[in-house]
């Protein structure tokens, strides 16, 4: 296992991203005026910061599955740890400036640049499906 270390510390931060998303969402929710616990205002947008930190912490719950599963086969079929640990980093690196740009860019306009980062994690994670898939086969 000691030949996935890059891999692990690249799946610690994707992680690590996430818990840091949870806590910053939580601390915006509990700022916005009217706070309710479980209760988030329908006609917030772009505007409200809490609606970002909410949003960003979503989309990256929605796109860890993928990812993370697919790394975990990888491993246990003992897939190019280097080339595992490059496109890990890749997407960890695209969710952390996905993150940050969902976080101080407040916009309506598709693509954003937010957009072209979740493009690139998407992008490693498509890579991951096909080469994986490549590499069990054949």
């Amino acid at each position: 296992m000691e030949i996935y270390q890059f891999v692990f510390i690249g799946l610690w931060l994707i992680l690590a991203t996430i818990v840091f998303q949870a806590m910053i969402m939580v601390s915006a929710h509990r700022a916005e005026k009217g706070y309710k616990v479980g209760k988030i205002d329908p006609d917030l947008g772009q505007e409200s910061f809490f609606f970002r930190s909410y949003r960003t912490f979503w989309n990256s719950l929605e796109n860890i599955i993928p990812i993370l599963g697919m790394i975990t086969v990888a491993i246990l079929s003992g897939y190019s740890p280097f080339k595992l640990g490059i496109i890990t980093w890749i997407y960890a690196i695209s969710r952390i400036v996905h993150m940050l740009l969902y976080y101080y860019i407040a916009t309506e306009k598709n693509p954003s640049p937010r957009s072209y980062f979740y493009g690139f994690g998407l992008i490693a994670t498509l890579y991951l499906l096909v080469d994986l898939g490549i590499f069990l086969i054949f």
